[in-house]
C-alpha cells in the first residue's frame, strides 16, 4: 500500500492553501532532514527562511526586503518555484546566533609552510562543524622530494596535506549530524600530478594479507576506510594546457585524466582559462569558483519545470536574487577572513533545476533549443539586475559573480522534480541517504517527471534518461558546454557512463574522449563522469519500473528488506 502525503496547516504569508510534496520520497526527507520538529510543514518552514533571512527575524533585526517582496518570495518557495540550498532550509529558525546558510567553503593552501598547513587544516575544520562542506586546492605545496631549508629535511608534497583533510572530514560530522563533502585539486603541471591521479585507485590496494581489495571492501561496506574517500579530486587545467591543444598536442597527463575518469571517476577536471585562470578554488560540488581563500558560497536554485511563462520565470529570478544578497547580510561565518572575503565578493549562485522536466514538457529532447536560449538570456540578464539593484539600495559591495548551477540533489526531491541541468537519472530508482549522522536507510521511488508522463501515455522505456545518454557522451558534454554561456561561476553535473570494460567504456574509447573533452574545454569550468559502479555505496541505483510500483514510498533500513520503517509496507 502506497499512502499519498497531503500536508494540513497555517497558510504561507500570501495565505494560500499549504503545498504537497509531489513525491512521497520528497516529504520524508523533509521530515527526516530538514523540519524543526514533527509537526512543521513546508509552509512554515518557508516563512521561516523568508523572516529569518530577509525579514526582521521575529523582532530582533531590521527587514532588509520589502513586505511585498518577501510576500512573493514566500509564495514562490512555497510552489517549489525557488529553493534555497539545504543549509538555508534546516538552519533558518534555530539557533539565532548560528545562522549558517551556507553550503561549501572555498579554501587554499597560500604557502607551503607548517604555519600554513596547521592554519587551513584548522579552517576547514572550523568551516565543517558549521555544516559546510570544503573545497581545497593544494597546487601551492612544493614537489615531494624538495629540500627543506630550515629543517634539512625533505617535502612531503601536497598529497599528505590532502589525506590530513579527509580524516578531519571523516571525524567531523557536519554540524553534528551530516556526513563531510569535501573537493581537492593540483594543478596539471605540478611534479606531482602522476601519483595524484592514482590516488583513489582503490581496485588495485590491496588490504594487507587478506586477498581482498579496498574497493571490494567499499562495496560491502560503505564507511570502510579508504584514501580519499571523503573527498571528490581535480586536475587544475588553466591557459598553458589550451595553448598546448591549439598546437596540437594531446598532453600525457590529460589523456591520463581521461582514462581515468572512465575507469574509476577520478579525478575530474578542472577548467580555468582567461580572466579565470586563477579562480581554481571550488566548494564540494565546483559549482561556486573563486580565487580567494575562504571565500564562501550562497546557493539557491529556480525551478523551471514549475514556472510555465517566461514573464513568471523573469520574476521568480528577481526575488531569488535578492534572497541570495539578503543571504550575504545575515549568514554567520565561522571564522572572520570568511567576512572579509564575503564583503569583497559576495558571491552568488543562483541556479536552475527542473531543466529537463522543462525541456519534456515542451515535447524537447535532452539538449539547447530556441526557447531555452531565450530562457537563459532572462536568467542571466535579470539575476545581475535584481542583485545589483538590492546591493545599490544598502550600500553594500555588488556581486562578482551571479549564477552556479549545483547539482540541487535533495533540494530537487524535494520539490520531485529533475536535479540540476541533469537528464532524469532512470525512470524508478532506489535512492539511499543517511539520518541522524548514523543510520543509512533507503527509499524505493518512480521519478515525479517520469511518471507524469507516462500518466500521460508515454511508455517507461521509452522516457530519455542519463543511462540511456551513458551511451553519448558528447550529448552531454555539449549541452553543458551550452548552457555555461550563460553562468558565470560553474556548473556542477555528472556525465553518467556505463562501467569500465564494457562495451562503450573501455581502453579503445579512452582516445575519443579525450578529443571530445578537449574540443569543448575552452568553455567548460569542469567535467566530472561517474562510471557506473565505480565507486562502493553509489547513493542512487536503478529498480524495474513495476517493482517500484509495488514498493514506492516504503522507507527501509539499509540492505534490510525485512525491516519497514514507515508502517505502510504491504505489497
Amino acid at each position: 500500500v502506497w499512502l499519498p502525503c497531503f500536508l494540513v496547516g497555517p497558510p504561507n504569508l500570501n495565505g494560500s492553501n499549504p503545498m504537497t510534496f509531489r513525491t512521497t520520497l520528497g516529504e520524508t526527507v523533509f521530515k527526516q532532514k530538514y523540519a524543526s520538529n514533527q509537526f512543521e510543514q513546508w509552509d512554515d518552514r518557508v516563512n521561516t527562511i523568508v523572516n529569518d533571512i530577509c525579514g526582521n527575524r521575529n523582532g530582533t533585526t531590521h527587514h532588509i526586503m520589502a513586505k511585498s517582496d518577501q510576500d512573493h518570495l514566500a509564495h514562490v518557495m512555497s510552489k517549489f518555484q525557488v529553493i534555497p540550498g539545504g543549509r538555508y532550509i534546516y538552519y533558518a529558525g534555530r539557533d539565532p546566533s548560528a545562522l549558517y546558510i551556507n553550503n561549501c567553503y572555498l579554501l587554499r593552501l597560500e604557502e607551503d609552510t607548517r604555519e600554513e598547513w596547521s592554519a587551513v587544516t584548522q579552517r576547514a575544520m572550523s568551516c565543517l562543524m558549521t555544516g559546510g562542506g570544503i573545497g581545497i586546492d593544494v597546487s601551492a605545496a612544493r614537489p615531494s622530494g624538495r629540500q627543506l631549508r630550515r629543517t634539512g629535511g625533505v617535502a612531503s608534497g601536497p598529497i599528505p596535506l590532502l589525506y590530513t583533510i579527509n580524516e578531519v572530514g571523516r571525524n567531523v560530522m557536519q554540524g553534528g549530524s551530516r556526513r563531510s563533502a569535501m573537493y581537492g585539486s593540483l594543478n596539471w603541471q605540478h611534479e606531482d600530478a602522476r601519483q595524484f591521479m592514482t590516488l583513489k585507485n582503490w581496485h588495485m590496494m590491496p588490504i594487507g594479507q587478506s586477498g581482498m581489495m579496498i574497493s571490494e571492501a567499499k562495496e560491502q561496506d560503505f564507511n570502510y576506510p579508504a584514501p580519499l574517500d571523503m573527498m571528490n579530486i581535480s586536475l587544475n587545467y588553466d591557459d598553458a594546457f589550451l595553448n598546448a591543444l591549439e598546437n596540437k598536442e594531446m598532453p600525457d597527463i590529460f589523456m591520463q585524466n581521461c582514462r581515468q575518469a572512465l575507469m574509476t571517476g577520478e579525478p575530474g577536471f578542472s577548467f580555468n582559462f582567461g580572466d579565470k585562470e586563477n579562480e581554481t578554488l571550488r566548494n564540494a560540488c565546483t559549482e561556486i569558483s573563486s580565487e580567494n581563500d575562504s571565500d564562501v558560497c550562497n546557493l539557491a536554485s529556480v525551478n523551471m519545470a514549475n514556472i510555465e511563462t517566461i514573464e513568471e520565470f523573469r520574476d521568480v529570478v528577481q526575488v531569488a536574487s535578492k534572497f541570495l544578497v539578503c543571504g550575504t547580510l545575515r549568514g554567520t561565518l565561522p571564522y572572520e577572513k570568511v567576512k572579509v572575503v564575503r564583503e569583497k565578493n559576495r558571491r552568488l549562485g543562483l541556479g536552475l533545476m527542473g531543466l529537463h522536466e522543462w525541456l519534456l514538457k515542451r515535447g524537447q529532447t535532452y539538449g539547447m533549443c530556441d526557447e531555452l536560449k531565450r530562457w537563459l538570456k532572462v536568467y542571466k540578464d535579470e539575476s545581475e539586475h535584481a542583485a545589483n539593484e538590492h546591493c545599490d539600495r544598502f550600500f553594500v559591495s555588488r556581486p562578482r559573480g551571479y549564477r552556479a548551477i549545483a547539482p540541487t540533489g535533495t533540494i530537487s526531491i524535494l520539490a520531485g522534480t529533475t536535479s540540476g541541468i541533469e537528464p532524469i537519472y532512470a525512470v524508478a530508482y532506489r535512492r539511499r541517504y543517511l539520518t541522524d549522522g548514523t543510520k543509512w536507510k533507503y527509499q524505493i521511488s518512480i521519478d515525479g517527471t517520469a511518471e507524469s508522463l507516462i500518466r500521460g501515455g508515454v511508455a517507461p522505456d521509452k522516457i530519455e534518461t542519463a543511462l540511456d545518454l551513458a551511451a553519448e557522451p558528447e550529448r552531454r558534454i555539449k549541452f553543458q558546454y551550452d548552457v555555461q554561456k550563460y553562468v558565470d561561476h560553474a556548473i556542477s553535473s555528472t556525465l553518467n557512463l556505463p562501467s569500465w570494460g564494457t562495451e562503450l567504456n573501455n581502453e579503445g574509447t579512452v582516445d575519443k574522449f579525450a578529443h571530445t573533452v578537449a574540443k569543448y574545454a575552452h568553455g567548460l569550468r569542469g567535467l566530472t563522469c561517474y562510471p557506473d559502479g565505480s565507486r562502493g555505496g553509489q547513493p542512487i541505483s536503478t529498480v524495474p519500473y513495476e517493482e517500484a510500483i509495488q514498493k514506492r514510498g516504503v522507507v527501509f533500513e539499509d540492505n534490510s528488506d525485512e525491516q519497514c520503517l514507515t508502517g505502510v509496507c504491504a505489497i
